[in-house]
């Protein structure tokens, strides 16, 4: 089934509430080699200003991916996940992100375009508190090959 371009302009609304954890944090930093002590010493990150230990610029993405499970996920999308490449992702903070933070992502599925059997698909996570205010914008694209394609 190929990429339904019909699904360009859809909103899905906010999933669950996202509870950002030290752990979280932690292992993030981790996992990415974020070095820096804010994202892993309380003492640290509130030395800084922060109230709490701070997340790395990259973070959102956590939150973004569980929001674009909605769409990607979703079988009438057409988007067979083994067939995507991940092609850009672009982070826009309005704030820190720190643990304790309750998050809540809406996912706009800004583009879908299709070009000789690849299909590119441009989508935007709105993330927020939980009072509404934003958070980060993630805009990711993602490239789907064809099913023809080897």
């Amino acid at each position: 089934m190929p990429v339904d371009i019909t699904f360009a302009g859809r909103v899905y609304p906010p999933g669950d509430v996202y509870v950002v954890s030290r752990e979280k944090l932690r292992e993030f930093a981790e996992a990415t080699g974020a070095t820096h002590p804010a994202h892993t010493d309380v003492e640290a990150a509130r030395a800084l200003g922060h109230p709490d230990v701070v997340a790395p610029p990259t973070f959102a993405v956590v939150i973004a991916q569980r929001t674009e499970a909605q769409y990607v996920e979703d079988p009438a999308a057409g988007i067979d996940f083994s067939r995507v490449v991940h092609a850009d992702e672009r982070f826009t903070h309005h704030r820190p992100i720190h643990a304790g933070d309750r998050l809540r992502a809406a996912l706009h599925v800004d583009a879908v375009t299709v070009r000789a059997g690849l299909a590119m698909v441009t989508t935007r996570c709105e993330v927020a508190d939980e009072d509404g205010a934003p958070v980060a914008t993630v805009v990711s694209t993602l490239a789907v090959r064809p099913e023809d394609a080897s």
